[in-house]
């Protein structure tokens, strides 16, 4: 009988230290994804910005005076370029455009706008086509500069006018895409 009741406890302690080790486990693992695994450093694409978008006025290809305010209630993708749109223009246009059909039917809370120097011509009537609901301004580029850097590149501004991400005029189209969804799903504004 002693040697019935020593296997027994052998059993209940080895029970019992399997019970210990299976509780303590996750936390042993969470210290070690903590302090050794390491995670990466940012999930978006984009180039975040994180502050007020330029107070910008000038007008669109018709002559209407129009303002970048105006357009708030909306996330914007906004094109800036410091010349004629060439084809690095084309290419962001195209990006921006796919960026926001993929969104489905979210799309609707994205509008995009090109950016163009006063004195510059607008894009020729072809490349509009391609481009439904596509708003041309031209402005100052005194007005946007300090704000929004060099030309040739893609802004996504929020509904409330801030400046979020900034992205390259030739950019990843799914990258862009997939940043824009996380904001659309993030916010409920716009």
């Amino acid at each position: 009988m002693g040697d019935e009741s020593g296997a027994r406890r052998r059993v209940a302690r080895r029970t019992l230290i399997l019970l210990a080790l299976v509780c303590a486990a996750p936390v042993v693992a969470s210290y070690v994804a903590y302090y050794w695994v390491r995670p990466a450093a940012r999930v978006n694409y984009g180039e975040l910005e994180a502050k007020p978008a330029p107070a910008i006025a000038g007008s669109t290809a018709d002559g209407t005076p129009w303002r970048l305010d105006s357009m708030q209630g909306r996330w914007i993708l906004l094109v800036v370029t410091g010349s004629a749109c060439d084809s690095l223009c084309e290419r962001a246009l195209y990006a921006t455009r796919q960026a926001r059909a993929i969104q489905g039917r979210e799309q609707d809370r994205v509008a995009r706008a090109l950016l163009l120097p006063v004195g510059v011509a607008p894009p020729p009537e072809a490349l509009l086509a391609q481009h439904p609901g596509l708003i041309v301004a031209q402005a100052d580029p005194r007005q946007w500069t300090p704000a929004l850097g060099a030309a040739e590149r893609i802004h996504v501004l929020d509904p409330l006018g801030n400046l979020v991400l900034t992205y390259p005029a030739d950019p990843d189209i799914r990258r862009l895409a997939k940043d824009l969804e996380r904001l659309l799903k993030a916010s409920r504004i716009g």
